[in-house]
């Protein structure tokens, strides 16, 4: 899976005293989502607008969302550190991680916050698309960190299908439900 070396070299790495602190590295994905999806909850009533919308099959309950997140984030930040205790880093490996984490803040604003499901599913894409260029080459370099991607992975295609769900049942157009 070849990522643009340009696109990486755009990107700031996350500095390695962050990523080689077990606590910090769990605590960067944890709190920077946290705080993202409190702000976006508080502007845009994520809770209400989730319960107006049409869902596809199989759709979870609005309050399993966080628990998901902080766990697999935790993971996420966990595997980053494993992956900071192999020296040297090549720069790939955490602008990759930056851009991943990047993409990942984005759709909650873009889903709920502008009400545009059809951005949020392309966002939700490539962040999939880079998730599995992490796993891949985080695998390679240990494996632990690989194997800890895999579960956020798999929830990244699980809120693909979500989020394309929601889109398609309700018309590309999630404003109107909204009130705003």
């Amino acid at each position: 899976m070849p990522v643009p070396s340009t696109l990486l070299s755009a990107v700031p790495s996350l500095p390695t005293n962050i990523l080689r602190s077990p606590a910090l590295s769990i605590l960067l994905p944890i709190t920077c989502g946290t705080l993202i999806g409190y702000t976006t909850n508080k502007l845009s009533n994520t809770k209400n607008i989730y319960k107006t919308l049409r869902q596809p099959p199989f759709n979870p309950p609005a309050w399993l969302f966080g628990p998901v997140w902080t766990i697999l984030y935790g993971m996420m930040g966990y595997s980053s550190y494993l992956l900071s205790l192999k020296t040297p880093i090549p720069s790939k490996y955490s602008a990759i991680y930056s851009l991943n984490l990047a993409l990942n803040f984005l759709w909650m604003p873009l889903f709920f916050g502008l009400k545009r499901p059809a951005a949020a599913l392309v966002d939700m894409g490539l962040l999939t698309a880079v998730t599995g260029v992490m796993v891949k080459w985080w695998g390679e370099v240990d494996e632990k960190a690989g194997w800890m991607l895999w579960p956020y992975l798999g929830w990244l295609g699980y809120a693909g299908y979500i989020n394309a769900g929601v889109g398609m049942l309700n018309g590309w157009d999630i404003k109107a439900r909204s009130g705003r």
